[in-house]
Formats: C-alpha cells, structure tokens, sequence
C-alpha cells in the first residue's frame, strides 16, 4: 500500500538519518543498547521504500524507525512510556507520527488518525534499551531503585505484586513467566521477607530471591527470572503480545509484511505458532533470525534477539 499525502520531500528536516544518528551510543558506555537489534535484517524483511506506509509498534528508542524514515518510509509509532514518546515528539523527525497506548491497541489507534491498511509492521517485544538504561525505572536488579518495572509508568506496579499477592500467585507468576523451577521456595522467601517489611527496592527483591538458591556464589544472577517473570506479568506483555499478533493480521494490506524481534522463549513460541496457524499470513522464514556474530560481539542485547517474518497472502 502507498500513501499518495505522503510527502517525500528530501529537503525536509529533520530526517530519517537526524534520527537515527542521535541514537549512537556513548564511547564511554559499557554496551551498544541503544542500536537496534538486526538491523539489516529487519530492513531487508520488511522492504521500506518512499511511499509505503509502517507502523512500529515498540517505538522505543526509535532505532528502527529511524531506519525506515531514511528509506523514504511514513512510520506511525506507538508507545506507552512516556519519556519516550517525549523523546520522539521531541525530534520531531519528518514522515513520523507518534502514537501514545499500547501496540495491542494498534487498530483503534491507526484507526483514530484514518490509516486501515499498513505496509508494514515491526514488533520489537520486550522491555526497552532506555528503560533497561533508566535505573530510576526498576527494571534492573543491579542497582538501587523503587521496584517499578511499569512501561506506562500507571496501573500495579512490581512492589505491589510482590508485597500484596499470595505464595501460590506469585509461584505461579515466577514459573511460568519465568521459567524457574525454584518459584515455590522464592515466593515462599518474599512472604518471610515482606513480614518484616515491605520490599520496595530491587536490590531488596534481588537480595531475597538470592538467599533463595542454595550454594548460589557466581554466574548469572538467579533474580533474572523473577525480574523477568514480574516485568512480564506487570505489563501483560504476552497478552500484548498475543493481541498486537491479531492486530496485525487485521491492519496489514496484501502483500504488507510483519517482521518481530522476540527475546526469550516465551515470545518466540507465541509468534512462532501464531505465524504456522494463520489463515492470512505466510511465514517468511522457516526459523527465527539471529544476530551475525560479530553484531552479537558488539550488542550484547541482539544475542538472545530472534526476528520472525510474515507476509499477508489473502486479501
């Protein structure tokens, strides 16, 4: 689909490019978060050009919408956090217009602006770079701040969870949220804990669940899965997931290809499945895309990264 109001004046500022260069990442930082996970890989699925209309649903940090509109791409963002639909509204890039909800909602908010039909779609799942970066934001066990994990900073939040539902719910969250097999006796230990008094840091959260693994001394953090786990279930991310999935199928026109970058199993399988049991949609590749090793080397988030694609076949 085109979209012939699209303007694809050249000479208008501030660009694609403008965009996307304001997202290198600081020397003297310890990773490359802020670029965008398979990059050449999403462009190449998802084929933008001047004319063709996408929605990001993840905006973020904008990476990858940054890339579209230096193809000469119009791109509707969404997102729910604030700072960065601050961020993006803020440079103003041309051929962007940001969306405030959630990209579960995409319909109804594509619809609210008078798009019905899409090009594209890209779905980068998933707590975001900046937010991951934000330590005031909670998302991270290895440094001190209020136990957040809200996307839309509005709703439960992560202390609540831990200090207001019973052991079985938050057994239930950690194991199949996050996948550890260890959930009873974690949640048994945030109950103990929370009789003293209220958890309401990470690092407290990080320090119970820690004491939790018997002989624990190095390696990965056993917290991981409960902050994964809590962050899942706080902002409904699969559920998200699962919706935006349907929504896609609605918005995109024949022809339109979505492309979605998964970071854990959960994710992927949900995709995965959803792809195989369209009626509409048409896998573009037979297993996920990784990271080059070299990107891997050099992005530590594009190691666990997996990009599905498909291709709307039916009218």
């Amino acid at each position: 689909m085109t979209d012939p109001d699209f303007p694809t004046d050249s000479h208008a500022t501030p660009t694609g490019e403008a965009l996307q260069s304001d997202l290198t990442p600081d020397p003297d930082g310890d990773t490359l978060s802020h670029v965008p996970v398979l990059a050449a890989e999403v462009l190449e699925m998802l084929q933008p050009a001047p004319g063709k209309v996408f929605v990001d649903g993840t905006l973020g940090g904008a990476g990858h919408t940054g890339l579209l509109l230096a193809a000469g791409a119009r791109v509707y963002g969404i997102d729910q956090d604030p700072y960065a639909l601050n961020r993006a509204r803020t440079a103003n890039p041309h051929g962007l217009t940001v969306l405030e909800g959630n990209y579960r909602d995409m319909v109804s908010l594509l619809s609210g602006v008078g798009v019905t039909q899409v090009d594209g779609i890209l779905l980068d799942i998933g707590v975001s770079s900046f937010q991951l970066d934000d330590t005031a934001r909670g998302f991270s066990y290895h440094t001190e701040a209020p136990l957040d994990m809200r996307m839309s900073q509005s709703g439960e939040s992560a202390a609540d969870v831990v200090n207001e539902y019973d052991a079985e719910e938050l057994a239930s969250i950690i194991y199949e949220y996050g996948e550890d097999r260890l959930s009873r006796r974690i949640a048994r230990a945030i109950l103990a804990a929370r009789e003293q008094a209220p958890i309401e840091t990470t690092v407290q959260l990080a320090d119970i669940v820690k004491r939790a693994y018997p002989g624990f001394s190095k390696g990965i953090h056993p917290a991981r899965r409960t902050f994964q786990a809590l962050r899942i279930h706080v902002n409904d991310e699969l559920g998200a997931l699962r919706d935006g999935l349907a929504a896609a199928e609605t918005l995109l026109a024949p022809g339109g290809r979505l492309a979605v970058i998964s970071f854990h199993s959960l994710e992927d399988r949900i995709v995965k499945r959803f792809l195989l049991g369209s009626e509409v949609l048409e896998p573009l590749t037979k297993r996920p895309v990784v990271a080059a090793e070299e990107e891997q080397e050099t992005n530590p988030r594009a190691r666990s990264a997996k990009l599905r694609g498909a291709q709307r076949v039916t009218p």
